[in-house]
């Protein structure tokens, strides 16, 4: 059997993913990086580059509300919300969010995090989503590069990955929007072909071994501040308040029908989705392959 095909992005929330595959080397599966986020991950899965992703739970969802078959959910991953900072340019006129109104917003790619928190942020200032207007700016440097050209006015990146730009002056935030949900879930291919259940469960029982080592007291401590540090190399007081408010699954093969729920309506309310029709259970194995994750 091929190893799964595993999709990332190589950011902080990663690390306990980077440490399996340090032990793993290759056996069971391999990782494949994803710089421009959850759109391109699901862009990968569509066209048979990687089999397994962790990527952001809402864009995950809102992707199979869309349509797509890449990809059906299979666990958990990060149970705390994501921080998500609201992000202009160094010389921008704006100073808060509200500022933001009818202006056009970055993104990474269409469907990705960084668009469907743009339709969050848009329902809790009480702008009609129809407003909404965007620029595919694909990565982080693109992003950035567009709110100091001024063809965008923001756009919005994870609080700690986004702050080295912030401390060197090359962008400023302007307000943050935590995720009104837990923010990472995994994903894998619904072909048997490529993402084997039994694979998949292995991948996933393996996981969170790792994951419930990295969340342990003794592991925040310790040894999580150091391995950060040496990967990603930032500060040793950004890594320890990131750690204060991040929380990983005790079970990497379960998905919360509670979270699936809150999602679809947040979203659907948002204007981002339609509300999907249908029972509870139907909706739900729409959603979720149970026959690798239990349903919670």
């Amino acid at each position: 059997m091929a190893p799964l095909r595993v999709g990332y992005v190589r950011e902080h929330f990663s690390s306990p993913l980077l440490q399996f595959a340090e032990e793993d080397q290759g056996k069971t599966f391999t990782l494949v990086e994803c710089p421009s986020g959850t759109g391109q991950l699901i862009s990968r899965l569509t066209n048979d580059e990687i089999d397994v992703v962790i990527a952001l739970t809402d864009a995950l969802i809102s992707g199979i509300a869309k349509g797509s078959k890449a990809y059906k959910l299979v666990g958990s991953y990060v149970t705390s919300p994501l921080n998500w900072a609201v992000v202009t340019g160094k010389s921008s006129p704006f100073n808060s969010i509200a500022d933001l109104i009818d202006t056009t917003i970055g993104i990474s790619r269409h469907g990705s995090g960084s668009q469907t928190m743009a339709f969050v942020m848009a329902l809790q200032q009480g702008w009609s989503p129809t407003t909404l207007k965007f620029q595919v700016n694909n990565d982080i440097k693109g992003l950035i590069n567009s709110v100091n050209d001024s063809s965008t006015s923001a756009f919005m990146w994870e609080w700690f990955t986004t702050k080295p730009w912030l401390d060197s002056g090359e962008v400023r935030f302007v307000g943050s929007i935590p995720t009104p949900w837990p923010s990472w879930l995994i994903a894998a291919h619904p072909s048997p072909k490529r993402a084997p259940k039994e694979a998949v469960r292995g991948f996933l029982n393996s996981l969170t071994g790792y994951v419930t080592k990295f969340d342990s007291q003794d592991s925040r401590e310790s040894t999580n501040v150091s391995f950060i540090q040496k990967t990603w190399g930032c500060p040793e007081a950004d890594i320890k308040e990131w750690m204060s408010t991040v929380k990983y699954t005790n079970d990497c093969a379960t998905i919360s029908s509670a979270v699936l729920s809150e999602v679809l309506r947040i979203l659907s309310t948002a204007g981002f989705i339609a509300s999907p029709e249908g029972a509870t259970k139907v909706v739900q194995s729409i959603f979720v392959d149970t026959e690798v994750a239990r349903i919670i």
